[in-house]
């Protein structure tokens, strides 16, 4: 792996922080100013419950019905081993592109690569997928947000091509913060984050209040393909949600004391997010109007804040919830930037020079922001042919997140069952470091890492087959569109196919 020479004789001149990325052979480019709670809201801004729950809430319940439910603590404890995992790699290994870092120093460059070039992709999915999540939330606070046709559900043809619209739009707002000094986008992305948590805590109290059943209804079963079946693509709503954990570690060459923060700021992330998404969707169906008039599983939590709670007080609500998705989406570009960012430092893309500067004066990777904004924009436009397009683009990220996830843990089992982890050491700064930056140890799973990191993997692995599996009544319900069906099996495997040939291309060149 190729690496930035550290600049000699600047070691006097280095913060503790600054000599510790110098041991891994790279200079500090980016601003180094995140405390703990900016690292926090880091995480909690990419998983952003308000977005993702409102944006995916009907589905889960349309396939799953009140049971749904269920799903959401399943899929919160597995990825609470990922993410113990990961804590202990954040730990040892401080760097922006977390996963591409992890993955190559446990493996080798090859795996590493391909680990994060799913990551970066998928990554750039993300962003797109978060910023069509707009359209769940503004035209039911005014119809004028309605840009295109009359219908504004997201899966209709108008409402897919407003939320391409309305997306592109948000992308464009997201580059110009992304390419500005980085305490602009912290504060904003603390603000965006304290004004979601406030948020939350508003709607569950409100929901819960003014509940139209007890909560004994999340014991009954319904939608297609049986309790089993609808139950996995019932997990879907909690597999997109619960997902970006890592972001605080992303940032681990923005952030103060790395090693001590970014553990414990991402496992913080997860577990509130994990908190208020389960409440929230415990309150929607408790104080939804009705379960069985189709407007639940269509219009998901939106229907219920407005019918509940009244166009007023609801629209206020949906308004701090269009809020949290201009922050998620801000969040989840910035997290996609730092791993382009990352591999491109390395060499290891094409226009690898561009990509990796950062200009001293904003100490921003703005070439990479850039790219994230224009790819993401031109998948957004994929939008406009098909309202199936939605589904299929939120389902694909979500399975190569977790793809690439695998490629972490999967590693580093091996490294547990080969006697290898945490004594071994890859790099000047490793596995062998026993401290942090305050002095106390690293944060370690003992005894109980090699059942953690076993199961984790066992849980990535099967929850990317359930995300993949080319369900007809999900991905082409209408019928005639093979391609949606198997949309994320080809997407993946075209991601993957791309890969190796720029891999051999680049390998004759040189």
């Amino acid at each position: 792996m190729t690496a930035t020479a550290p600049t000699a004789g600047t070691d006097t001149a280095r913060t503790p922080d600054e000599h510790a990325l110098a041991g891994f052979g790279y200079q500090q480019e980016l601003r180094r100013r995140m405390g703990r709670y900016a690292s926090f809201a880091a995480g909690f801004s990419f998983i952003s419950v308000l977005t993702t729950v409102f944006q995916f809430f009907a589905l889960g319940y349309s396939f799953g019905g009140p049971a749904f439910f269920w799903t959401w603590p399943v899929v919160l404890a597995g990825q609470l081993l990922v993410a113990a995992c990961f804590a202990e790699l954040a730990a040892r290994y401080p760097l922006a592109g977390a996963v591409y870092q992890w993955s190559t120093r446990l493996s080798g460059p090859a795996f590493g690569w391909y680990a994060g070039w799913l990551m970066v992709i998928g990554r750039v999915v993300v962003v797109g997928a978060a910023a069509l999540a707009l359209q769940a939330v503004l035209p039911a606070i005014w119809s004028g947000f309605q840009l295109v046709g009359g219908d504004p559900a997201p899966t209709s043809a108008s409402g897919a091509a407003n939320a391409a619209l309305l997306g592109l739009i948000l992308l464009t707002l997201t580059t110009v913060v992304n390419v500005l000094d980085n305490r602009i986008l912290t504060a904003v992305n603390t603000i965006g984050v304290t004004a979601e948590i406030i948020g939350v805590a508003l709607i569950v109290t409100l929901l819960i209040t003014h509940a139209e059943r007890d909560p004994g209804i999340v014991l009954e079963t319904g939608g297609a393909g049986g309790a089993i079946g609808a139950l996995l693509i019932g997990s879907f709503t909690a597999a997109y949600v619960l997902i970006g954990f890592e972001s605080a570690s992303e940032m681990s060459e923005e952030t103060v004391n790395p090693r001590r923060t970014a553990p414990r700021t991402t496992f913080s992330a997860l577990t509130t997010s994990g908190v208020c998404g389960g409440l929230l969707l415990l309150g929607g169906l408790l104080a939804a109007p009705s379960l069985v008039d189709g407007r639940l599983a269509g219009e998901g939590l939106s229907y219920v804040l407005t019918s509940t709670l009244g166009d007023g007080l609801g629209k206020v609500l949906l308004a701090d919830v269009a809020l949290a998705v201009c922050a998620a989406t801000l969040a989840i570009q910035t997290s996609a930037t730092r791993m382009l960012y990352a591999m491109a430092r390395d060499r290891r893309l094409p226009f690898s020079p561009t990509l990796a500067k950062v200009p001293v004066r904003t100490g921003m990777p703005a070439a990479a922001a850039v790219a994230v904004g224009l790819l993401a924009g031109l998948l957004l436009l994929l939008n406009f042919l098909s309202p199936e397009a939605l589904l299929a683009i939120g389902t694909t990220c979500i399975a190569m997140v977790y793809l690439a996830y695998a490629m972490v843990t999967g590693p580093m089992l091996v490294r547990r069952l080969r006697g290898q982890w945490p004594t071994t050491a890859s790099s000047p700064a490793s596995p062998a470091e026993t401290r942090d930056e305050t002095g106390r140890p690293l944060f370690s799973l003992g005894r109980w890492g090699l059942p953690v990191n076993a199961l984790a993997l066992l849980y990535g692995l099967a929850m990317t087959v359930n995300l993949a599996w080319p369900r007809a009544e999900v991905y082409d319900p209408s019928g005639g569109h093979w391609y949606f069906q198997w949309f994320t099996v080809l997407f993946v495997g075209a991601s993957v196919a791309t890969g190796a040939a720029y891999r051999a291309l680049r390998g004759r060149v040189r």
